[in-house]
């Protein structure tokens, strides 16, 4: 569209504005490699080649988009130093071959850096400022261990802005059982269980396959090999097993490695467009943006981050809770998933949730997971054409929620 001219004034300027409309956002594919135990497979892999690697699988899976339409690249990372650093969007993207017009930015919203690099870029093709755009995440926690590197403002503490349990993230989910006695350990442990078993039945069902990328490992004691599938997925885990973790946050605590998401390796890669570009170009279009938004929650007690930015994404988007099929819930923490569904009077186990398992299961390399939970939640769709709505949510440390809203674009109409 061709800027007005100075002579036609501020209202010609205001009618360009007015003229111009919003364009719908899809995503087109997304694709992550298998998510590594922190210090086993990927510990001596380079988190921009991690990177590299989903970027490379993404563009060869959708061969009508010349890589050259790719208007922006956004790449998140949580500790950004060392080879998460170096503007990993920017680095990465030159890595894995996209031309060196196409421009790129890193992204750090802790947990939620993925997703906040899908929002964002989903912003600007909404505004008409961009027609294709390229979303990442990355998180090696062997190379660079959580808090690696951080140095709090003492005032946090010292003002008593944060309460000192808001910077290890395990003490906010046994501030929760504390806050919500009826999320008891017993349920958390029963969530857990029923993340493992979901994860086990996804992978026996072939669901979460084919948007793993095979990664090959190296080792200087053991030489190569190949990551094919996640690492830490624990199918014979019982209630039993689980029961007799300890707890490492506080004596006789509730919050175990059971029930909590791991320390883990890992990378996730998004395509996303305007619609109409994706249907000029003959893109695979698997879900379509309603809305979003972020919210933020007392820090000590961050894992109920979802719930407000839910309410928030819903509102904005003239929709309840009741309309929404399908949820794809980050599992930081069990406790967390269960204030969610307690809020929102959903039961514990129900069956829109998190159908395929969750990172309690498969692992949660922090600023990755955000579009995990999209890959899994367009799978979920492909499997429920029945499913008009679904959500990604999660918990973000430093007291935060996020929470983007989907629609099938293959939905077939009423469930009846």
């Amino acid at each position: 569209m061709a800027l007005p001219t100075r002579s036609g004034g501020l209202s010609s300027i205001l009618g360009a504005v007015v003229a111009r409309t919003a364009a719908d956002v899809v995503f087109v594919d997304g694709v992550r490699t298998p998510f590594g135990r922190a210090g086993s497979a990927f510990a001596e892999t380079r988190a921009d080649d991690l990177v590299v690697r989903v970027f490379r699988e993404v563009l060869r899976r959708n061969p009508g988009l010349p890589p050259e339409r790719i208007d922006d690249v956004a790449v998140a990372a949580t500790t950004q130093m060392g080879d998460q650093g170096m503007t990993i969007g920017r680095s990465a993207a030159l890595l894995a071959g996209i031309p060196n017009s196409v421009p790129g930015y890193s992204v750090d919203r802790m947990c939620a850096g993925a997703m906040t690099a899908v929002t964002t870029l989903s912003s600007a093709i909404m505004a008409g400022a961009y027609d294709v755009a390229l979303a990442g995440g990355v998180e090696n926690m062997s190379r660079h261990p959580m808090g690696e590197g951080m140095d709090p403002n003492p005032r946090f503490l010292a003002e008593r802005i944060v309460d000192v349990d808001a910077l290890i993230m395990g003490n906010t989910a046994e501030n929760l059982h504390d806050r919500f006695p009826q999320l008891t350990k017993d349920r958390a442990d029963a969530f857990a269980l029923g993340s493992q078993q979901k994860t086990a039945h996804a992978y026996a069902e072939g669901w979460i396959q084919p948007d793993l990328v095979p990664v090959a490992t190296r080792s200087a004691e053991l030489g190569w090999g190949m990551l094919s599938a996640d690492e830490a997925p624990r199918p014979a885990t019982t209630l039993e097993g689980l029961g007799a973790l300890k707890t490492p946050f506080r004596p006789h605590g509730r919050v175990t490695a059971g029930n909590s998401s791991g320390l883990n390796d890992g990378a996730t890669a998004a395509l996303l467009a305007s619609e109409a570009v994706a249907d000029e170009l003959g893109l695979q279009k698997k879900m379509r943006m309603v809305g979003f938004a972020f919210a933020g929650v007392e820090p000590e007690v961050m894992g109920v981050g979802p719930v407000p930015s839910t309410e928030k994404a819903l509102s904005r988007a003239g929709l309840s809770i009741a309309d929404i099929d399908l949820f794809e819930i980050n599992e930081a923490f069990a406790v967390q998933v269960l204030a969610f569904l307690d809020h929102f009077g959903i039961d514990d186990d129900d069956t829109r949730v998190n159908p395929m398992g969750g990172a309690i299961a498969v692992g949660h390399p922090l600023a990755s997971s955000g579009i995990r939970l999209m890959t899994y939640l367009a799978r979920d769709f492909e499997r429920n054409p029945s499913a008009r709505y679904g959500i990604t949510t999660m918990c973000i440390g430093l007291g935060m929620g996020g929470t983007v809203i989907w629609e099938n674009v293959n939905y077939a109409g009423s469930k009846a």
